[in-house]
Order: C-alpha cells, then sequence, then structure tokens
C-alpha cells in the first residue's frame, strides 16, 4: 500500500484519539482532505479495509456498541492495541468523535499538557487550534463534583486570562451540560464567562445527537480564524 499524505495524517490522529467509531473517520478523512464535511460511510469504509489488508489498522464490534471501533496498530504508530473494555472507552470515542468534527473545521487537533500540579491543574479532552484560535475541549459524559468543578473552573478562569486561551468548549450530555452550565455561572468572573461554551452533544450511550454547526456557531469566520484580512 502507499500511503498517501492523508493516510499519514489520519495515522497520526489515531495516535493522539487512539481509537474512533466509523462516524469519526467519515469526519476526520472529510477534513484531513480539505473538503470540510464528512466522506461517506462507503468511502470510509474502503480506507479502513484498504488499511486493514496491509496491517496498519484494526478493528472490533465490542457487544455494547452499534458499530465498529478502529485504531491504529502498531505496525502504523507504534503503539499497542488499546483496550476496548476499560470504563474509558466510552469516553475516548466520544473525544475522537468531537476531534474529528474540528478536523471538518480546518482546526488541527493536539493533547493539552500534562498538568503541572495536581491539585490546582487540569488537563483537558483535546486542544483544537486554527491560526491564533486556541480552544480547549473537554467532553463530559457524566457530571463531576462540586468540589471537582471549582478546581476545573479556576484553572480554566487562569488560561483564559493568562495562557491566550480563545474559548472552552464542552460536549455534553443533557445532565452534564446543566452541571457545566450551572458551575460555570457560579465560578466564572462575568468577564470571561461568555468564553466558555457548554452543548448538549451526546446520548447517555456517548452517541453524537448535537446539530453539526451548533457548537460552532458563535466562531469568528474562516479568514478571522487564519488572520487574513477581510476584503474592503
Amino acid at each position: 500500500m502507499q500511503r498517501t499524505e492523508r493516510d499519514h495524517a489520519m495515522f497520526e490522529w489515531l495516535r493522539v484519539v487512539r481509537m474512533a467509531d466509523m462516524d469519526s473517520l467519515r469526519w476526520a478523512l472529510g477534513g484531513l482532505s480539505g473538503a470540510g464535511a464528512p466522506v461517506s460511510l462507503r468511502k470510509a469504509q474502503q480506507w479502513v479495509q484498504r488499511c486493514a489488508a496491509v496491517g496498519l489498522v484494526d478493528r472490533a464490534r465490542p457487544t455494547f456498541r452499534d458499530g465498529s471501533i478502529v485504531w491504529a496498530t502498531h505496525a502504523a504508530i507504534g503503539l499497542s492495541a488499546p483496550n476496548l473494555y476499560r470504563q474509558t472507552t466510552r469516553h475516548e470515542v466520544a473525544v475522537a468523535a468531537v476531534s474529528a468534527r474540528y478536523l471538518a473545521r480546518g482546526f488541527t487537533w493536539r493533547r493539552d499538557r500534562k498538568p503541572a500540579n495536581i491539585r490546582t491543574d487540569h488537563q483537558v479532552d483535546g486542544v483544537a487550534v486554527r491560526g491564533d484560535h486556541v480552544e480547549l475541549v473537554e467532553v463530559e459524559l457524566t457530571p463531576k463534583t462540586r468540589s471537582r468543578y471549582k478546581q476545573i473552573m479556576d484553572n480554566h478562569s487562569w488560561r483564559l486570562e493568562r495562557e491566550g486561551v480563545s474559548r472552552v468548549s464542552y460536549f455534553c450530555t443533557a445532565d452534564a451540560a446543566r452541571a457545566v452550565t450551572g458551575h460555570a455561572d457560579e465560578h466564572l468572573f462575568r468577564t470571561i464567562r461568555d468564553r466558555l461554551q457548554s452543548v448538549e452533544s451526546f446520548d447517555v450511550r456517548g452517541r453524537w445527537i448535537a446539530d453539526e454547526d451548533a457548537p460552532w456557531a458563535s466562531l469568528p469566520t474562516a479568514a478571522e480564524l487564519d488572520g487574513a484580512r477581510p476584503s474592503e
């Protein structure tokens, strides 16, 4: 198999997110080809079949999922296969779903830096960047405790005010969205409150249910994100 530039980009993305379902692969393949929209399910399946035939990806369909989960093999990225039966699998697949949609909107995606202090610092699920716009991204499928939210919101405040972060976006289930909104209202100063959004995006099983444009509706235009001057 002759690897294309998009293949290399897909393997690097899978190195970061570790696993993804077919819907996420559709969005990532579309985003990394510059299409700005998901490819068809058939094209995503063909990509998986082509890579699987030469041992670069593998897939499985756990009983708790409606469809297959795909990951890059050791031959592709030098990492062992993920354990699909960990408690975090549902969350990791949901993070990939969000990440892939950022790719389709022209963002890059990377892991957040490791916490410097476990008691005061916080590592978000991913960082999306386009131009000078830096977005901290969280996927929240279950609400956290009140004290934990206080710590996290304090850290978001610090990074919004001092680390050049443009926005914090939470992609949540209904219960988690209500919790995040309430704690953001309580703990964030009003001068930065509008720079944290929580969007109901997943059902209780971790399946994407949001309108595809709603979470990004308030972003600047593509030209503004890329630093281009508006036409006169």
